[in-house]
């Protein structure tokens, strides 16, 4: 596959709908160079990520970028960031959190099991929409990533 023909996969691991679609909208005004795809808690990204389950027949599709939120039901996401990370296959996918919580503990430990970068979630729609663009202009344009990490 070209580069040209290249279209990057956002994966995005969020139990909260509303916040789900505000990014997802913010997101698409600025661009839609990028697919989207959505899991709602841990197991069902863990089950996407390994081709299980609903996804089992579905052609494997290895995420460009994981937009990652630490407070899930079931698996929550500071487990699944140390499951990608501890993953040979998985490890070099960018894994950006996006998190309400400003807490020191939840930073530091989001980064010491592999976190590329840490976003709190700003509570006003004008910062928040600043910050979904500058997430999409360093990641979708800026970054060069893996090839692996390349569809």
């Amino acid at each position: 596959m070209t580069d040209d023909a290249y279209v990057p996969l956002l994966l995005i691991i969020e139990d909260n709908d509303e916040d789900y679609e505000t990014t997802v909208r913010i997101l698409r005004k600025v661009s839609t160079q990028f697919l989207i795809q959505r899991c709602v808690h841990g197991d069902d990204a863990l089950d996407f990520l390994y081709g299980r389950e609903k996804y089992q027949s579905l052609a494997p599709r290895r995420p460009s970028v994981i937009l990652l939120d630490l407070n899930l039901p079931a698996t929550d996401g500071r487990e699944i960031l140390r499951e990608i990370k501890n993953n040979a296959s998985l490890k070099t996918i960018p894994v950006v959190v996006l998190s309400t919580s400003s807490n020191p503990i939840d930073i530091e430990t989001s980064y010491s099991h592999g976190a590329n970068s840490y976003i709190v979630k700003p509570v006003d729609l004008p910062a928040f929409s600043h910050a979904m663009q500058c997430f999409n202009e360093y990641w979708f344009h800026i970054v060069v990533l893996s090839s692996r990490d390349r569809g």
